[in-house]
């Protein structure tokens, strides 16, 4: 339901001559799902950082293809720069993005180096989240000796290649080398100051910084018994920090480095640099975005400051959107357009339009078309989409009653929950179109020989089995979401108590919809012992579903 995406940010030995860096870095748009979002050349250390993300299985193709094209354009015994590096393509480091942990990314980086050594014939290492050993994790040491070394490293025992020939080779004197790795993802942020100094932003810097400062007695620094200077920890960990003025905007500012955001997020960085800042007789007045950042960074922004209000958690996520940009200053200096800086949407810029991007209107006038979908199915589960946002809305007007304050956050996780029934719902109006085109796909299938007649029969039983659980699915879950309307009418709003009431009414029909449509694709599943099972679930939710809207009716009567 939820998409993986890791992020690719290769950094290759060219940065000058432009027609072979975009050769090269448009290469990756020849993998059709992969989104190229960055080219940035430097001349001076003759070095290019480009960033593309995608599906894992996506990205690595995308990926290995630039390797070879990198391979095939740069000659590494004619290439000179300030910045260290030993191969064509020096680094390649993987990023989770969303939906996808260190461990999955670092065996993508695994398989990546595998299919690099063995089909291109070029040797490598894996560092950080990837090493093969501790010696490995540090990308300065594994490139230690760089370029001009590769020979008498590759002639010692403990540097052989984790992939790739252990030799060295022409493809290594040519091609150099290369790194792969999987790591965190890295937000460079800024925050800005209502000052001009320096020295004061550095000062914040320090006492936020995992490194911190240089102790000092009397303006000497204080040196520990091997003659090292200690120093005095930052506040924040994962997070390196500098001071400077930015002539641009007339302002300092604090840039960071947010190494590790599952350890210090953009939202505690800007907020404990807005307390240092205040004790300092400063005042932090927004911040500043550099690159993009992951949906989820943007989400637990908008929930730390909503907690810090008190208010309901369980709000859309465009208006947490608004909440995280106005709340970090975002737009401070600059415009902040969500669709261009968070990575997410940046992927789902050109896709094609899905139905629960229509306008009511358009979603009317598609389903009264003479096309056979959007059907019954969509439309079910977009009337339960409907009945738990009703839910959701009369836990969101609870959170904020007068007099209520004490119990928002009881009425806040059962908007939550009404959010996720809402997000799993709307996924399902697209599936259940989707599940009935796989159906179609397999009629049209060829069956011209007994193979492909087999083939077409086994593509056409699993999509109609899959056109059958989805159903299942919009019944499962617009069941369960009455849950919200419930509670609601129980201990929520009274004066919304019809509101819930049409939510669980839209969520029944959206039971009943589904359960027509589980039956009517059971009945053509060859696979009877499967067909059975479904059946009997689904008529055990629709009866439960009858039994929810009693208990509705009773509590109605109730109260009215």
């Amino acid at each position: 339901m939820h998409r993986q995406l890791i992020e690719c940010v290769p950094n290759i030995s060219e940065g000058r001559d432009i027609n072979k860096i975009h050769t090269i870095a448009n290469i990756v748009k020849t993998v059709e799902g992969v989104k190229l979002l960055d080219i940035d050349p430097g001349k001076a250390t003759n070095r290019t950082v480009i960033t593309f993300v995608g599906e894992p299985e996506k990205v690595i193709e995308a990926a290995f293809r630039l390797i070879r094209k990198a391979s095939e354009l740069i000659d590494m015994s004619k290439q000179t720069g300030e910045h260290p590096r030993f191969g064509a393509t020096d680094v390649c480091p993987l990023v989770p993005i969303a939906n996808i942990s260190m461990e999955e990314t670092a065996k993508y980086a695994h398989q990546l180096g595998k299919r690099v050594g063995e089909e291109l014939g070029i040797s490598g290492y894996f560092y950080e989240n990837a090493a093969t050993s501790n010696e490995r994790k540090n990308l300065a040491t594994v490139r230690s000796g760089e370029y001009e070394g590769l020979k008498e490293k590759l002639s010692k025992a403990n540097w052989k290649p984790d992939f790739g020939p252990t030799q060295y080779n022409e493809q290594i004197i040519s091609s150099g080398v290369t790194a792969i790795s999987a790591r965190d993802f890295l937000i460079a942020y800024n925050v800005n100051l209502n000052s001009t100094s320096t020295r004061r932003a550095n000062a914040i810097a320090f006492d936020i910084r995992e490194n911190g400062r240089a102790k000092l007695v009397e303006g000497k620094k204080v040196l520990d018994k091997d003659g090292n200077p200690e120093r005095i920890p930052g506040k924040l960990k994962a997070v390196k920090g500098i001071g400077w003025f930015i002539e641009e905007y007339g302002i300092a500012q604090i840039s960071y480095n947010l190494t590790n955001i599952t350890i210090t997020s953009m939202h505690e960085a800007f907020y404990e640099t807005d307390v240092a800042a205040t004790k300092r007789g400063l005042r932090v007045t927004g911040s500043e975005l550099v690159g993009l950042v992951p949906l989820q960074a943007m989400l637990d922004a908008a929930d730390f400051y909503l907690k810090k209000q008190e208010r309901s958690l369980g709000i859309s996520e465009n208006e947490k959107i608004k909440i995280a940009i106005k709340s970090l200053g975002l737009d401070d200096l600059k415009p902040f357009n969500p669709q261009e800086r968070i990575i997410e949407y940046v992927m789902n810029a050109d896709a094609e339009k899905k139905l629960i991007d229509f306008s009511v209107k358009d979603f009317a006038e598609e389903t009264a078309s003479e096309s056979m979908a959007p059907g019954g199915g969509s439309i079910a589960a977009y009337v339960g989409t409907l009945g738990v946002s009703l839910g959701a809305m009369v836990a969101n007007l609870s959170a904020h009653k007068p007099g209520w304050d004490s119990k928002w956050e009881y009425f806040s996780n059962w908007a939550e929950k009404g959010q996720q029934y809402k997000n799993d719902l709307l996924f399902l109006v697209d599936e259940d179109t989707n599940a009935f085109n796989k159906i179609i796909d397999g009629f049209r299938m060829p069956k011209t020989n007994n193979e492909e007649i087999e083939i077409r029969k086994q593509a056409i039983e699993d999509a109609t089995k899959y056109a059958t659980e989805i159903p299942f699915k919009v019944m499962e879950t617009a069941c369960n979401s009455i849950e919200v309307m419930l509670e609601m009418m129980k201990n929520g709003l009274q004066n919304s108590l019809s509101d819930g009431g049409v939510g669980v009414l839209c969520a029944k029909t959206a039971v009943t919809g589904a359960y027509f449509n589980v039956r009517i694709n059971a009945k053509d599943i060859k696979d009877r012992k499967f067909a059975e099972i479904i059946l009997a679930k689904a008529e055990d939710i629709y009866q439960q579903t009858i039994g929810l809207e009693n208990e509705m009716m009773q509590i109605i009567n109730s109260k009215i």
